[in-house]
């Protein structure tokens, strides 16, 4: 599975989900770089918007735009692929609430969205196991670590620090 490798531009921190740049990495020969091909591929599943489905609540009632991305329109059919993104994006005017609340904890909605997400790696069998945890890392910081596996093989490690301010991306070398 050879991709190219991206890597993130800046961002605007004390944002809520604010749109994180991400560009693509050359090596020092001027080429495109083509390692970590699976933390790629994670980390484009999770910062794209996934289409919402017809139920699901949007984040501005005003605005009736589900999202998603047009290549997943007949994506099986036409080269055997499945549709990318999360739906995080539902999640961008959300104040981060506990179990109480009556939607449920955010913590929850974001493991939800995240598993989904990276759910065709597991149907692929391009990872065997996936272990999300997402814990709430102050008052306004979600923090996600997802680890994926194959077999007994650590394959990726990756770990948002702050879904609300950024990403940083650590993979395994090797």
């Amino acid at each position: 599975m050879t991709d190219v490798r991206i890597t993130q531009k800046g961002a605007a921190p004390g944002q809520p989900f604010q749109a994180v740049d991400l560009d693509l990495l050359l090596t020092p020969a001027g080429q495109l770089d083509t390692s970590d091909e699976l933390a790629t591929a994670v980390t484009i599943a999770l910062m794209t918007d996934a289409l919402a489905g017809p139920d699901d609540e949007l984040p501005d009632s005003r605005d009736t735009d589900r999202r998603g991305w047009w290549g997943d329109v007949d994506a099986a059919e036409i080269w055997d692929g499945w549709p990318i993104g999360s739906k995080l994006w539902l999640l961008s005017r959300t104040t981060i609430t506990g179990a109480a609340a009556r939607k449920g904890a955010t913590t929850v909605q974001v493991e939800d969205y995240i598993r989904e997400a990276l759910q065709p790696f597991l149907d692929r069998k391009i990872a065997t196991r996936l272990d999300v945890t997402v814990v709430r890392a102050g008052v306004e910081r979600i923090a996600a670590s997802i680890v994926m596996y194959r077999g007994d093989e650590l394959l990726l490690d990756l770990r948002f620090s702050d879904l609300w301010a950024g990403i940083v991306v650590s993979a395994p070398t090797g």
